[in-house]
């Protein structure tokens, strides 16, 4: 924590203390945030499915993996543009951090505006070639071209969340977050029971609930971390410190784009199998994707220790938190299995009504048979974010190549003649590719960076104390 005098600024120094207590104290905030993000996320699949219909469901469900392939760009560009603020933090390099903050803003105004245009303008012909059925063509163009109109409001709160946490600020992101979520409920509920303005609600609620979080965000920032003040100097437009960003920031992006390639061409298979298929495999990946997001969590948790650190030299304490969070998430990989294999079709029914008994079976053969391959994907997270918090961003995007590898194998060679039961192995697949390519490589880039780096007196200076801000 450091006071800048002109307002508390709460800012968490992951160089210093013990690294479980760090880990932890970082992770629990995070993963609130993270399983809010989800409901925020599953809102609009909650209340379409029940108060809309099974269709309108499957329609929202069918551009969940377009919707993650431009979404999750822009996820992972912010968060690959935390990275080196974090290393700046972790330095004391606190003109650098400003430097880069001024040229986050600045890239996330150009990747906005280019992003909408051809998102916006190309959403009917990407529906089309991914088979989407006919019964729910119309819903799915209507919902997913609200969504990308909306970029601009996900890019403001995912790079100013990004900018929090690589301060070591995992807190305030959540409480906006919360705030949102329940915002998004309220306007899904006032939009589609109301107004009745079914998927079209939905978008909206999404992206305008989006957009409050990101200006709070902007707000508090501007209110209370005067360490982020910009002078002239910062706001000079700089070659180098775009090329720094875009560095780590595009092979993040990257990754989350091409693993969101292997899951449009695995949806493009399901589509090919109807809309009762689509309706169950999108109920269990949303069931999947909030039991798995305590493995997320870790993994991002240390990509922002690990940035730091290695801006200090610690590689000591890289080493030492990567074996800690490998023995959390693999403890909680057993649990998340277990709930998944008994509850996971109970948990099914936030999105289905019980009536839809075939759908429901669907679902739960789904997420049993990728609930056993939970372990494989809690390595993939934490050595995947770990990779990418040290720098390494290319061999990270690699492990998505590798991802979208298995699932295009399983979706060309394998669906047809297995059908449900080849959809249902193709998570499973992707992970053990990754896990292939991540593990080695993790133990030789970490075995590089010891022979480099010589860990610094214990008297060294905490970054937060290296600049008085005001």
């Amino acid at each position: 924590m450091r006071d800048g005098g002109r307002g508390k600024t709460m800012v968490k120094d992951m160089t210093r203390g013990k690294p479980l207590g760090l880990i932890l104290g970082f992770f629990f905030p995070m993963v609130l945030g993270n399983l809010f993000q989800q409901f925020y996320n599953m809102a609009d699949t909650i209340i379409v499915g029940r108060f809309v219909g099974v269709q309108a469901l499957a329609a929202v469900g069918s551009t969940g993996s377009i919707n993650f392939l431009v979404i999750g760009f822009v996820t992972g560009i912010c968060s690959g543009f935390s990275l080196p603020l974090a290393q700046s933090f972790g330095a004391g390099d606190m003109g650098s951090l400003r430097r880069g903050v001024a040229h986050s803003l600045y890239l996330g105004v150009i990747i906005t505006v280019v992003l909408t245009a051809v998102t916006v303008w190309g959403t009917p012909m990407i529906l089309t070639l991914m088979q989407t059925p006919a019964d729910i063509f119309q819903d799915a163009a209507t919902y997913i071209s609200i969504i990308f109109w909306g970029i601009g409001a996900t890019m403001l709160y995912n790079m100013l969340a990004g900018i929090l946490r690589a301060l070591g600020d995992s807190r305030t992101p959540l409480y906006f977050l919360i705030l949102s979520s329940l915002l998004n409920v309220g306007l899904d509920l006032l939009f589609i029971l109301r107004f009745d303005l079914a998927v079209a609600g939905a978008a909206w609620a999404t992206v305008i609930s989006q957009g409050v979080s990101g200006l709070l965000c902007l707000v508090y920032i501007v209110l209370r971390f005067p360490i982020l003040h910009l002078g002239r100097q910062d706001l000079r437009p700089e070659r180098r410190s775009a090329v720094r960003l875009l560095s780590m920031g595009l092979p993040m992006a990257l990754q989350f784009s091409i693993t969101a390639v292997g899951s449009t061409i695995i949806q493009t298979a399901v589509n090919t199998l109807g809309s009762q298929v689509v309706a169950a495999v999108t109920a269990g990946n949303k069931v999947q994707n909030i039991v798995t997001q305590p493995m997320e969590t870790i993994g991002i948790t240390m990509a922002t220790y690990c940035g730091q650190n290695l801006g200090a030299g610690r590689v000591d304490r890289i080493d030492h938190g990567i074996r800690l969070s490998l023995g959390l998430s693999l403890g909680y990989c057993v649990v998340a299995a277990v709930l998944t294999w008994f509850w996971g079709d109970a948990i099914a029914l936030l999105f289905l009504d019980k009536s839809e008994v075939a759908i429901l079976a669907y679902t739960q053969e789904f997420l049993r048979i990728n609930a056993l391959f939970y372990p494989v994907l809690g390595v993939l997270f934490l050595l995947r974010n770990s990779l990418q918090g040290m720098g390494f961003g290319v061999p990270a995007m690699a492990a998505g190549v590798f991802e979208l590898a298995a699932r295009s194998l399983v979706a060309f060679l394998l669906v047809g003649r297995f059908a449900f039961d080849a959809i249902c192995m193709a998570n499973p697949a992707a992970w053990i590719f990754a896990d292939i390519l991540l593990i080695p490589v993790s133990l030789y880039e970490l075995r590089q960076l010891r022979m480099h780096f010589i860990p610094p007196e214990p008297s060294a200076p905490s970054p937060c104390e290296t600049e008085k801000a005001g």
